[in-house]
Parts: structure tokens; sequence; C-alpha cells
């Protein structure tokens, strides 16, 4: 893997009516014809992304977001898209048009996400009044916008110092293993190479958690599930922590030496991605669940269904086994999320790897304001198999 994953760039979106030059800013702050700029209204009809390196703010995902004054039935329906942008915005860039009640409006929801929000007046080339317009916006706004030309490049060092002045202190800083290892420490990770697994490759939460044991100047180890007991025996002293896929929690557990701790990918990434000690307290809602109870489980990749897929097959398996047959369970994708959460006894998210961190947040958010249970895979299957309360995290 060669390029930072999505999930784990800046996510820069730019808000604004249409035509009010977000496009040309992408493609102006990209330094590339990203995306169709064109004088007809509405001309982006979908966000459109694109991945860069800012040498001052590292690896970046500008998002270019449908006119939020879009109109008719389409139009309604890319406002909505525009709308689910905010759940992943870490860094929002406002064009500002005319501080209508509209635009002021938008902004307020930015700003109660807690998104800090770049303002950015745009068309300096050709407006002759720009400075009384920023002049304007500051009044409005109690801040001076950013003063760009789109067209001709124009500002774009001012939006980069503007975005590291507005990024949050703390920023990239969550950690995948957290406070469980510490230089020097054997780590063995378990990593089953079944149905689920790409041919020739890991998947990401696996790559990503030995890239950061290697920085963190572990010593890392792997081995199937088969090959546990012979890697065990194969070392000098048992390893400090051992990382397991979730789906195989109990075979691991029943085999690890007592002194070594025991977690797994999901239940790393249930700290990294999302709030783990929610995921931890909503796992008891597991043993209030009945033959009538409602389960959303929430997966964040759309692959093609797999024979045994663990949010398809294996862990609807594991809760109808212990509840009732008669479980009823949804399962929903990538950004298919509902609204009203309600009708649902507990929601059980995967780790979430190819989702920001902003995002997961946002899904735990509108899960807690609506009172219903949130775990994740790794959490659930470790209450489930009676070991929550002997895995580290």
């Amino acid at each position: 893997m060669n390029q930072t994953p999505n999930a784990n760039r800046l996510q820069i979106a730019l808000f604004g009516r249409r035509n009010s030059g977000k496009s040309s800013l992408v493609n102006a702050l990209t330094g590339q014809d990203t995306v169709l700029v064109s004088p007809t209204p509405g001309t982006t009809t979908d966000p459109v992304t694109k991945a860069m390196e800012i040498p001052s703010l590292g690896p970046c995902l500008f998002i270019d977001t449908p006119g939020f004054d879009d109109e008719g039935e389409l139009g309604e329906m890319r406002v909505e898209r525009t709308l689910k942008v905010i759940e992943k915005t870490d860094i929002a860039l406002f064009l500002c048009e005319n501080e209508d009640e509209e635009e002021q409006v938008w902004i307020k929801r930015l700003k109660e996400r807690n998104i800090p929000v770049v303002l950015i007046l745009n068309k300096s080339d050709i407006r002759p009044d720009i400075e009384p317009r920023a002049a304007q916006i500051e009044k409005v706004y109690g801040e001076h916008p950013v003063i760009v030309s789109a067209k001709n490049a124009t500002g774009m060092q001012e939006i980069h110092r503007a975005i590291l002045e507005k990024l949050p202190a703390d920023f990239g800083e969550q950690t995948i293993t957290g406070n469980l290892v510490k230089e020097g420490d054997v780590v063995l990770l378990v990593m089953p190479q079944d149905i689920q697994a790409p041919k020739g490759r890991l998947i990401l939460p696996q790559v990503q958690t030995i890239r950061e044991l290697l920085d963190r100047k572990c010593l890392v180890m792997s081995c199937t599930t088969d090959k546990l007991g012979d890697t065990l025996r194969a070392l000098a002293s048992p390893p400090q922590l051992i990382i397991t896929d979730s789906q195989v929690f109990q075979t691991v557990y029943q085999q690890k030496p007592a002194e070594s701790r025991l977690t797994s990918f999901s239940v790393l990434f249930a700290g990294y991605k999302g709030d783990i000690h929610y995921y931890v307290e909503s796992a008891a809602a597991i043993d209030s669940l009945t033959e009538q109870s409602h389960v959303l489980i929430a997966e964040a990749c759309t692959h093609a269904p797999l024979t045994e897929d663990i949010g398809r097959v294996k862990l609807p398996r594991l809760l109808r086994k212990r509840i009732d047959e008669r479980l009823k369970i949804d399962i929903v994708s990538g950004n298919d999320f509902p609204e009203d959460l309600s009708g649902y006894n507990l929601i059980i998210h995967c780790g979430a790897c190819m989702f920001n961190r902003k995002y997961v947040l946002s899904r735990i958010g509108q899960a807690k304001t609506q009172k219903v249970p949130m775990t994740n895979y790794g959490i659930a299957i470790a209450h489930l198999s009676g070991i929550l309360d002997k895995i580290s995290y």
C-alpha cells in the first residue's frame, strides 16, 4: 500500500451556492482539472473527491459538493448528499456570496458540528468591490475571509495557512495501539487467511497496525490461527500483546499465555475510530435482546457478500444462536445509515477502517442522541464469547 488511505487524510470539504466557484477552487488548490467546471448552475451533481499531499498539511482529501441552493426534485437529492458530507468533514471551506439567512444557516450547521470553517471570498479578479465585500462578511460572521481568485489560482497559500490555523491541535494524534505497547515489546498478530482475506495482500487494519507497531519499534510477529501454538512455543518468552482477528477470539484466548494481553484489530479500531467506552457500555445491551428485538449491523465497506462474511453471516449467526432465530437484523453498508434509529435495540458497526474518525463519531453521536446502544464487531464478539472483561483496549 503506497498511498495514505482516504480515511486517514484530513478531509476538507467545500461548501457554497451553485456557481460560487467551489469546483474551480478545488482545481486551483490541487493544481489539476480534477472537477468539471461550467457556468451552468448545478454542474456538480455529486460530491467529488481529490486526494493530494500539501507540504504544510500532509495528506488531504478535498471534497467538492453540490450547491446548497440547488432546486427541484433532483436538486433536493443533491443537497441531501451535501448534508451527508458534513458528517465526515474535518475542515470546511465556505465560499461566501451574500450572507443571507440561508448562508448563515449553513455556517451555523457546520459550527454546531464543531467543524472549523474557513471563510472564502472568491472571484477577486472580477469583483471591483472586493474589500467592501470582505468587510461586510467580517461584520456578519466576525471573521475576515480569505480573498482568492480560483480562476487565476491566487490566494491558495493563504488558504493553506488558514486551514493550518483552524486545524484542531490534536488532529491525527490518535493511535491504533494507544498505550498497549512500548518500544521493544514483542507483539504477535494472529491473522486467519480465510475466504475473506484478499489474495496476495493483507486487509487494511492489519497493514496499518503493522506499520504503527514498526514505527513504535516493537518486535512484530505474525501467524495464522492453526500455527499459534507453534509460534508461541518458538518464542523465548511470551509476547507482551497478542492482536487477533475477532472471529477467532475464543480460540486464541484459550491458547494464550497468562501473562500476554489480548485484543483484536476490531477492538483497536473501536478506540482509533470511535468511542470505545460507549461501545463497551453498549455491549451489555446484547443481554437484553429478545426474539422481538431489532438489530442494525453497519459495514463501512461495500464489498460483495462472501460465504462466511463476518457482518452478514457470522455475527448474525452468533446473535441468533444466543438470542433467538427470530431476532430481526438489518444490514446496511457504505454511506447508507438510517436517520431514524429509534426502531433499533442495538447497532453493531464494523471497525470502520474505510471511514475517517469524524464520520464514525458522527454516527455514534446520532445513536447517543436517539438513546440507542452502539458497539462494534470486535466488542460484540468478545462479549458474546464471554471474554470482554479479559481483553485489553
